[in-house]
């Protein structure tokens, strides 16, 4: 993929997949923070808290200025995305997992209108992401464990188990 090729971005899933998006969304809505993995120079895994936020089509990542995910998504644009479980083990709405590439972004006509919307502390870095995959992870009828995985270009899959 060449720098100016745009990935897949929230709108194109959410056009593809309405519910699942919707219930993606109500998932890492109902906290305020959750958990990022990104990959440390060595390729081990690193995994830190997050603020999200789904503004304009895209999912935005932003970070502290100089933060180690932030390093590390310059370096390896890889990452993982995980719902808050909240307290307890109810997950209402199942647990949501989002991957993808993070893109960071420079130009300061669409920083300014993510500062005007989010208010972030500033300096700060942003990044928009390009899914490669979304899973939601739930059970059913205190049965079933229910898992619907979404990747571009092909439907849901849905697996059920016992």
């Amino acid at each position: 993929m060449t720098p100016s090729t745009k990935g897949p971005d929230w709108a194109f899933f959410t056009s593809a997949e309405p519910g699942l998006a919707a219930l993606a969304e109500a998932r890492f809505g109902a906290y305020r923070h959750h958990t990022l993995a990104t990959l440390r120079r060595d390729g081990s895994p690193r995994t830190t808290g997050l603020e999200v936020r789904f503004l304009g089509g895209e999912l935005w990542l932003g970070m502290m200025p100089g933060s180690l995910k932030a390093l590390d998504l310059r370096r390896d644009p890889r990452f993982a995305l995980q719902a808050n479980p909240g307290e307890g083990t109810g997950m209402d709405g199942g647990d949501v997992r989002i991957c993808g590439r993070a893109v960071e972004v420079d130009d300061p006509e669409t920083k300014g209108g993510y500062v005007k919307e989010v208010e972030p502390p500033e300096p700060f870095h942003l990044f928009r992401t390009e899914l490669s995959e979304v899973v939601r992870t739930y059970v059913e009828d205190d049965t079933y464990l229910v898992t619907q995985v979404w990747k571009p270009g092909e439907p849901v899959r849905t697996l059920k188990r016992t």
